[in-house]
């Protein structure tokens, strides 16, 4: 089974929003990240990359 890693960059600082500066993710999808599913951190990943365009 492929593992999706988590997109965190070492960068972890929340901003106003709850949203870490480093990796975009919410407070709440960095909660959920490692009980996650393939199928929801994929979801996480693809709204990360179209939030950053």
């Amino acid at each position: 089974m492929d593992k999706i890693e988590s997109p965190c960059v070492g960068n972890c600082c929340l901003s106003r929003e709850s949203v870490c500066i480093g990796c975009l993710r919410s407070l709440e999808e960095i909660k959920e990240w490692g009980q996650a599913t393939k199928k929801r951190r994929s979801e996480i990943l693809q709204r990360i990359k179209a939030d950053s365009q």
